[in-house]
């Protein structure tokens, strides 16, 4: 019995599906697979596994459904792995409630990669315990219950958005957000108006936490579809 986490594998091709397993096998991950949807839902409630890899083209039913009946009772990791590559499709599946997003064909080390990044959050949200938990991300500190952000030892001077923005990344470190989601929890809705006053806003917090415009450490874009915070090394930082 392998002492790291499960993973259910939703594909319906058994070429990937075996590939998908074989390299689980080969780094210590158990797993459970299922072809269609409504094995994939049933699977997931039974067995409770720590991370989904979901293919949306199911002969069943679309993956996103399976997303959205899965979100009713559970927050577990879901990461989208499809051929469909359109930017709506992705927002689609973001929106729905996915954590992460990987184009067919896919590398089997971006694959590992990506399930790392979901199993630290998935550790993160587990352990936290205490409602105001100082988070720490590379020379990042947000002590929620002050209200406070350091970099390096330096407080951060953040107006209310911007702080309600770090937060809200932070919270969510290693996931993508959607534009729509960001402006919705900052705004309340999301509006031509509040998809600008995000830009500007994501424009003025980035200055002010990365060293370099052109090789962002903390806050990736992902051109037409949202923001994600990285998890950093405090040793690389």
């Amino acid at each position: 019995m392998s002492s790291k986490a499960t993973i259910l594998i939703v594909e319906d091709d058994p070429s990937v599906r075996n590939l998908m397993a074989t390299t689980l096998k080969a780094h210590d991950y158990s797993f459970l697979t299922a072809g269609n949807g409504e094995t994939a839902i049933m699977q997931a409630a039974t067995h409770n596994p720590d991370v989904i890899f979901l293919d949306l083209g199911l002969p069943d039913m679309d993956g996103i459904n399976v997303i959205r009946k899965v979100r009713t009772w559970s927050e577990l990791p879901i990461i989208v792995i499809s051929a469909r590559s359109d930017e709506t499709d992705k927002i689609e599946a973001l929106d729905a409630g996915a954590d992460d997003y990987l184009t067919k064909p896919f590398s089997v080390e971006e694959l590992l990669a990506r399930l790392r990044v979901s199993l630290r959050r998935l550790s993160l949200l587990k352990n936290r315990t205490d409602p105001s938990p100082v988070f720490r991300n590379g020379e990042i500190v947000i002590d929620f219950a002050a209200e406070t952000a350091t970099l390096s030892g330096q407080e951060l001077h953040l107006t209310p958005i911007e702080y309600k923005l770090l937060t809200l990344l932070a919270r969510n470190e290693g996931k993508v957000l959607t534009y729509t989601y960001i402006t919705k929890e900052i705004w309340g809705s999301s509006s031509g108006s509040e998809m600008a006053s995000l830009r500007v806003f994501m424009a003025a917090l980035r200055k002010k936490l990365e060293p370099s415009a052109n090789s962002p450490q903390y806050i990736q874009t992902h051109v037409g579809i949202g923001y994600r915070m990285l998890k950093v090394d405090a040793e690389r930082s």
